[in-house]
């Protein structure tokens, strides 16, 4: 299959999150406070392939499911195929509802780029050891959950070459929020090793699977260095028992 350029991309998502957030705008009337782009999009880290499109909604009030339900349903109607891809971050003024992690407020305070705004809503940062705490919880039992999913198979799944990508780049993501308390694109990530190199990591393999991100391409080559994940998981499990 081929996939378009991650530039045209990233201008098919700008125009179609553009295009939900002002359908959301008009349906909610004065509910709706903002809508961002946050993540690759904001990061300006867009893979045509490999990213999801991340958007965070702040509301002066809390929204109900079958309202988010709606707001799932315009996007849809939007383009099905981008909506596939849509995740909905949200929260009300006072950031007490909503599904919105901390290490997602931190990209919300840091990276948000506004596509609607009636008012800039400014939660408390969390701190570094509030995202510590997030990412040894449920961040990293589900990467664990992979490793051990993928390390156990005995070929490569049809249709899993995102989720084991993600999973081939995890310690760089990990690492640099346990780190530096913010979230960044993969690129700045495996960046942040380059410059602090994490003694044991094997950093070529996150090099690698990162230029398949890049260039849109399978990562089945990598599969048979699966059993390297396991190393990977040591190293970073014993960087959170140290801390």
């Amino acid at each position: 299959m081929e996939y378009p350029s991650n530039e045209l991309a990233f201008a098919e998502a700008g125009a179609f999150t553009r295009w939900v957030a002002e359908l959301w705008w008009s349906d909610f009337q004065e509910r709706l406070l903002g809508v961002y782009r946050i993540a690759s999009l904001a990061h300006r880290g867009f893979s045509a392939r490999y990213s999801d499109i991340d958007m965070a909604v702040i509301a002066a009030d809390p929204l109900a499911p079958e309202e988010l339900e709606r707001m799932r349903a315009v996007a849809a109607g939007a383009s099905r195929e981008l909506a596939a891809k849509l995740y909905i971050f949200w929260a009300d003024r006072w950031f007490r509802a909503g599904r919105f992690p901390p290490l997602d407020r931190v990209d919300y305070l840091d990276h948000a780029d506004p596509i609607l705004e009636r008012e800039r809503v400014q939660p408390e940062r969390p701190s570094l050891n509030d995202i510590r705490d997030y990412l040894r919880g449920a961040p990293f039992e589900r990467w664990v959950a992979q490793v051990r999913h993928y390390t156990a198979l005995p070929a490569f799944p049809s249709g899993e070459h995102k989720p084991y990508l993600r999973c081939l780049l995890y310690p760089a993501r990990l690492l640099y929020s346990w780190n530096t308390g913010a979230l960044a694109s993969n690129d700045d990530a495996v960046e942040f090793l380059h410059r602090h190199p994490v003694p044991q990591l094997d950093l070529d393999l996150i090099r690698r699977a990162l230029r398949c991100r890049q260039e849109a391409r399978d990562v089945d080559h990598l599969f048979p260095e699966r059993s390297k994940l396991n190393h990977q998981y040591s190293v970073c499990a014993d960087i959170i028992s140290r801390a």
